[in-house]
């Protein structure tokens, strides 16, 4: 049956696989995406075939691909770089370490958060960043791997290894899985009495409501997951709009701490995260130009598969301005991703 939900319901899945790992007694299978493998050429053949070809960047305001050395000039002026990955596609973590090295090679020090952490690991992976050495096992259940993500780790070590080898921080995105799974499993209001949000510093945050994004995500959960009842669409929902705001929290006070410093290489913030979490700059980039009184220069990166059959829908992703750009990548040696139908 063809999804006639839109984008938002093709694609933000991927942003909802942790939360619905979280409270995966609520609710049965997850179209999730998988990944793996190494960067390939272009393929000439598809070159003649397709107004896209694989590496290329979309400028989605133009719909015209942008040159390399264009968009690395563009992204040295940004506060914010935010890059959105199809879990877990090993390309966009190679086309993430191209990009920082990129920013490297200009002389700066970018700063990297990571959905893929929470915050009740963040004491761990500063100890593991600084020099610490424990063995791979130790250090996963220290920053507590397993419990905040779950998904293969090799996955997403080469982000981590480049941040330990250049000295680079790397903050931790994601609120802790009490904490989110409480607001899943009561609801917004009951769960703000939780002593879990007072602990981790949720209690007294504004948790805006916006209706644009009410609307995307549960259009999103409507399709991908017909059948629930209101009651368990409106906490899903809650619970992933706590999550995202919790996730522009972090990024915003390390954005501060950036701006007070002195060192005027330092930065930008990368923030790497689940394709959903930056679509149409609703999930994140737009809580986080609320939560500050100066402006930000911030850009989105909305990385995707590139398949011959997908043109119209990249079209239409263009059209939508999904992302400021699209950085179109092979697809996964696993296959393409799972989309919700």
């Amino acid at each position: 049956m063809r999804n006639t939900a839109g984008p938002f319901a093709r694609h933000a899945i991927f942003a909802m696989c942790q939360l619905l790992l979280v409270v995966g007694t609520l609710w049965g299978s997850v179209a999730c995406t998988s990944g793996g493998g190494a960067v390939s050429s272009i393929s000439s053949r598809d070159h003649h075939r397709t107004p896209f070809q694989e590496w290329q960047i979309i400028d989605t305001a133009t719909g015209q691909p942008v040159s390399l050395d264009q968009w690395t000039s563009l992204l040295l002026q940004q506060d914010i770089i935010y890059l959105g990955e199809e879990h877990h596609n090993r390309f966009h973590i190679d086309a993430a370490i191209q990009l920082l090295r990129e920013l490297k090679a200009e002389g700066r020090m970018p700063v990297l958060a990571m959905e893929m952490f929470g915050w009740d690991g963040q004491a761990a992976l500063d100890q593991y960043l600084s020099g610490s050495e424990p063995t791979r096992q130790a250090f996963l259940e220290a920053v507590r791997w397993r419990q905040n993500w779950g998904g293969s780790y090799e996955d997403y070590e080469p982000l981590v290894l480049l941040a330990k080898e250049q000295h680079w921080t790397v903050r931790a995105m994601n609120p802790p899985k009490a904490l989110v799974r409480s607001v899943a499993q009561q609801g917004l209001a009951q769960a703000q009495s939780d002593p879990v949000m007072t602990e981790w510093g949720m209690k007294d945050e504004a948790i805006v409501d916006d209706p644009v994004y009410r609307a995307r995500i549960l259009e999103q959960l409507q399709a991908c997951h017909g059948g629930g009842n209101d009651s368990l669409y409106q906490t899903m929902y809650e619970a992933s709009m706590v999550r995202d705001e919790a996730m522009a929290k972090t990024l915003v006070s390390r954005l501060n701490q950036i701006r007070a410093g002195t060192d005027v290489m330092t930065g930008p913030l990368v923030s790497y995260t689940g394709g959903g979490h930056i679509q149409y700059n609703l999930p994140v980039p737009k809580r986080v130009v609320r939560r500050l009184i100066d402006p930000v220069r911030q850009v989105s990166i909305y990385m995707t598969s590139f398949e011959v059959g997908r043109i119209e829908e990249l079209q239409e992703m263009i059209r939508e301005k999904i992302a400021d750009y699209l950085w179109l990548t092979p697809v996964s040696s696993q296959g393409p991703p799972r989309r919700c139908r």
